[in-house]
């Protein structure tokens, strides 16, 4: 983002000097109605010398406005932070996109309210590098670890679930999100996995094995069960119209949901409505805190420059009109 500030902005109080001028202009106005150069006197109401002479006056005051912001030294900046990747928290957010997360235990649904919170977790997260994997059926890696949180932001709200087969694959989620964080050189590693059911992919990787994958690579694991206690409206197929909703037990997988998070270090949490998704992320926010000092560096460009060439060409074009006219007068 560009930024304009002057490095001297007191110089702008020299604009005070246009009252004088003014003041002596109308009253030169208003002493004699014409300039009493003698060969003009049979030229008549020529509107082109009238032009002229009119640029003659203006001229002064575009070349003063010229030199005064330049003297006030008008420079854009630009702001970046200085961030240290080894010390702050690498996470990866696993996120089930599987139909049943269009579920209508939480108002309006189970990912709107998901993508609200995640969100809101990301903007808390200023030192961290965050990426996103989305996965049903298998996994899909949507933003690598990045400082750029707009660009999470924007993947977190533009959620496709068209993008694969329906289906829950838990294990291949983890595993993906685990490999992102493999290779990082952070403090902490952390996978923030959601899901709101139970897999049911024959030939996925099993969540367990992804644990132990997690574990050997010192990430930790916090698993989120979404969804109420009991019965939920959840889509169960679609025609021409849309979706076909039907009330369905809610079967979310804890015991092994809990093991993850035991087989980690982390730890697992239930959310049974918008608000406990609410607290659970809070929650997670308050457990992994960077310590991390952020430099801001501000990188100037200056402009004054263009505002005494500015001046300058007009100084010139003021000079060359003079010669023209006193050519064109003698």
């Amino acid at each position: 983002m560009h930024n304009l500030e002057f490095y001297s902005p007191w110089f702008l109080l020299l604009f005070l000097v246009f009252l004088p001028l003014l003041i002596l202009d109308i009253k030169k106005k208003k002493k004699r109605k014409g300039i009493p150069v003698p060969s003009i006197k049979n030229m008549g109401e020529s509107k082109g010398i009238k032009a002229v002479l009119f640029l003659f006056k203006i001229s002064k005051y575009f070349i003063l406005s010229c030199l005064f912001i330049a003297i006030a030294r008008p420079r854009s900046f630009t702001i970046s932070q200085d961030q240290d990747e080894t010390k702050g928290i690498d996470i990866m957010l696993a996120v089930d996109v599987s139909y049943s997360m269009l579920a209508q235990d939480f108002e309006p649904d189970r990912l709107s309210v998901l993508q609200r919170i995640a969100v809101d977790f990301v903007s808390k997260r200023p030192n961290d590098r965050i990426g996103l994997v989305t996965y049903k059926s298998q996994a899909f890696p949507k933003i690598p670890l990045t400082f750029d949180h707009d660009a999470v932001i924007h993947e977190i709200q533009n959620i496709n679930q068209s993008e694969m087969e329906d289906g829950t694959a838990v294990g291949e989620g983890l595993a993906v999100a685990v490999n992102h964080l493999r290779t990082s050189k952070a403090k902490s590693k952390v996978v923030i996995l959601m899901t709101d059911g139970e897999s049911n992919m024959i030939n996925a990787i099993p969540e367990l094995l992804a644990a132990q994958l997690a574990k050997s690579n010192n990430i930790k694991v916090y698993c989120v069960g979404i969804g109420t206690e009991g019965y939920a409206l959840m889509p169960v197929n679609r025609d021409e119209f849309g979706l076909i909703y039907r009330e369905m037990p809610v079967n979310i997988d804890e015991e092994t949901l809990k093991e993850i998070a035991k087989i980690t270090g982390g730890k697992y949490y239930r959310a049974t409505s918008g608000d406990k998704l609410e607290e659970v992320y809070n929650e997670i926010n308050q457990l992994e805190k960077s310590n991390i000092n952020s430099s801001r560096t501000y990188h100037y460009e200056e402009h004054f420059r263009l505002f005494l060439w500015i001046a300058l060409g007009i100084l010139l074009f003021d000079a060359f009109l003079r010669w023209v006219l006193y050519k064109f007068l003698n």
